[in-house]
């Protein structure tokens, strides 16, 4: 069986156990673990709101490194008070005496529902069943403990040659609603057994999530524990990346692969969601303009529910560019979706209809807007809204 996720790199095992977080019965506790201390590097939620346990991650991981990453899903540790604090930090106590580290080496994550308090003993029931579980092979079931709206693990991982040495990095992430640019119910999990220096492990974290993670989104909404986290253990034997230059640029673009992944398996799950459409700018003035253009598109539920509807309702596209606030010059404007135009120099076309109609059928679509009005490119990835969508969303607590 060929290894993907967290544990295809040397040196990392995980599980995923269910210790009763989740009503359903169903894997609600994940542990991943190298087997030495990692560099580490983190990115977390600029939601002012923030769960106990992403706070205990962001500080602790200003040391730098961390042996372990623990997850829990079924409860989001968030706005229950200073007890809060203090059940995260008993959380990562637990999970290091067993580990020999110190509680400082172990990275937390919970999500789920907002306000109410774990229940420390299932976690702790929950943290000893997972030590016990670690395995090479336990990273599809982290993946699954992980989840919460989700309807399948996400997983990547991706190998290539440096020196003499096979590098090799995996991923999993977790996330279907509340996601939107800027760490939005979005979790992921990065390994590496490459060797590189804490700095650059984090400018290439930063450099690939505004190019990956922070292209997705499916409502608009941004949560309160989202985080991406990344361990790097050193263990392929590589020459330690210590500075740019060839080396760190294919981590870099191995980096990308893994997190273009698992970018586009979060949008293509997204709550309700029957599509991935992928939406691209090309000739932006700048690289706000096509941020701001790609945002609006991207969230607008009038788009979303003519993807739903294999509408070919361009309209909307072009209104939600315009107000935006991005600055072009609205005559000049293409529209394609998938490669049929609809829309040349921002007046309508008469298009195939039936055409149209056969793109919007697919289960991936694309849409193109050429600005004509710069050099900037840019792309979003997002979803269709379903009537699932709201059904999931009105009884998410039960």
């Amino acid at each position: 069986m060929v290894k993907n996720g967290v544990t295809a790199p040397r040196g990392f095992k995980a599980s995923g156990v269910a210790c009763g977080l989740k009503k359903n019965g169903q894997l609600d506790l994940a542990m991943v673990v190298s087997e030495n201390t990692a560099q580490a590097a983190g990115i977390f939620t600029t939601n002012r709101v923030k769960g106990h346990s992403l706070q205990w991650s962001q500080r602790q991981i200003q040391r730098g490194t961390a042996k372990a990453v623990v997850i829990n899903s079924g409860c989001a540790n968030a706005c229950v008070g200073p007890q809060g604090d203090e059940d995260a930090k008993a959380m990562a106590t637990m999970a290091s005496r067993l580990l020999g580290c110190a509680p400082e080496d172990v990275m937390l994550g919970s999500t789920g529902v907002i306000g109410y308090r774990l229940d420390m003993e299932k976690i702790d029931q929950g943290i000893s069943m997972a030590h016990k579980a670690l395995s090479e092979d336990g990273g599809h079931l982290a993946a699954q403990a992980i989840m919460t709206t989700d309807t399948y693990p996400k997983e990547a991982s991706y190998s290539f040659p440096l020196e003499d040495k096979t590098i090799t990095i995996g991923g999993m992430a977790k996330g279907s609603g509340m996601i939107h640019p800027n760490m939005a119910t979005m979790i992921s999990v990065l390994t590496t057994d490459a060797a590189i220096s804490q700095e650059l492990l984090d400018k290439a974290l930063r450099t690939v999530a505004d190019a990956s993670y922070n292209r997705v989104s499916v409502d608009g909404d941004t949560s309160v524990c989202d985080k991406v986290l990344i361990l790097a253990n050193g263990m392929a034997g590589n020459t330690p990346i210590t500075e740019e230059g060839p080396a760190y640029d294919a981590f870099v673009s191995a980096l990308m692969k893994v997190c273009v992944t698992l970018s586009k398996m979060l949008a293509k799950d997204g709550e309700g969601a029957t599509k991935l459409i992928e939406i691209r700018v090309i000739h932006c003035r700048s690289r706000e303009d096509a941020h701001l253009i790609l945002n609006a598109i991207a969230k607008s539920p009038l788009v979303k529910t003519a993807f739903y509807g294999q509408d070919a309702n361009w309209g909307r596209i072009f209104t939600a560019a315009g107000y935006s606030g991005a600055e072009f010059d609205p005559n000049k404007v293409d529209i394609y979706i998938g490669d049929l135009m609809v829309c040349k120099n921002g007046t309508a076309l008469p298009f195939d209809e039936e055409k149209a109609l056969d793109i919007l059928k697919k289960e991936e679509v694309l849409v193109t807007l050429n600005f004509k009005d710069g050099k900037v490119n840019d792309r979003i990835w997002t979803c269709d809204f379903s009537y699932d969508y709201v059904k999931i969303n009105g009884s998410y607590r039960s």
